[in-house]
């Protein structure tokens, strides 16, 4: 590549040496070509000149950095990675609504609305029921699941995508139950009162738990992955 490719334009816009050099101190295995790689995917969207050189603007080279953070620090894979970048808060708001609706109902889907939201096959269904996974109320055609069901099918769908199969994850099941058993010895007291105020200071303790319990959770995973990636 010329040098006129590496630098920077008039205008401030960079060329795709420029950026590289930009991001090498926090991203040392940075390269052109996975610059490029990210682009083939659909994850980036430099502007060209007219001689078919990609600019980067300030804008595009954040972009890229957190795509390289979530790779780097979250492991993410690009398809979850492209999900973040389109709703960047969803995550957040999704566990938000999780806490917040405790104590009230959550919406019901039959099998089949269960299986259109979140792209798990019949079968796949059957059996995230066998292990624990889905909990359905009711039998046969009645069958009814809850919102929280249809997205733990949808997770459970990409990891299949990956060949992890229901039976391998069970352990995810029973971390879970551990985990709202130690928060039930906790608060559990105060759920069961008769008392209004004191039920929906429970709530909130709860919540504020859970919100905990998931971070920690989330941390421990991510440590014990960067011990396994520099392995």
């Amino acid at each position: 590549m010329s040098a006129a490719a590496q630098t920077s334009t008039r205008d401030g816009l960079l060329h795709i040496g420029a950026v590289c050099d930009r991001l090498h101190d926090e991203f040392p295995d940075v390269s052109i070509s996975k610059i490029r790689y990210l682009e083939e995917q659909g994850l980036i969207h430099p502007k060209r000149t007219r001689g078919g050189y990609r600019l980067f603007d300030e804008d595009a080279v954040e972009r890229l950095r957190t795509i390289l953070r979530l790779q780097r620090d979250e492991f993410l894979p690009l398809r979850v990675i492209r999900q973040e970048l389109a709703s960047p808060e969803a995550n957040k708001a999704r566990r938000r609504r999780r806490a917040a609706g405790l104590a009230g109902p959550e919406e019901e889907l039959n099998a089949r609305e269960l299986q259109e939201r979140s792209g798990a096959t019949p079968q796949l269904m059957r059996e995230l029921e066998e292990y624990g996974l889905l909990e359905a109320r009711g039998n046969g055609g009645e069958k009814r699941y809850s919102a929280g069901d249809a997205e733990i099918a949808a997770v459970c769908a990409q990891l299949a995508s990956f060949g992890i199969g229901p039976r391998n994850l069970r352990t995810f099941r029973t971390a879970a139950d551990r985990e709202a058993s130690l928060l039930a010895q906790l608060v559990g007291p105060s759920l069961r009162t008769r008392n209004p105020e004191r039920r929906e200071a429970a709530l909130d303790d709860l919540r504020a738990l859970a919100e905990l319990a998931q971070e920690l959770s989330q941390l421990l995973s991510w440590r014990a992955l960067r011990q396994l990636a520099s392995a």
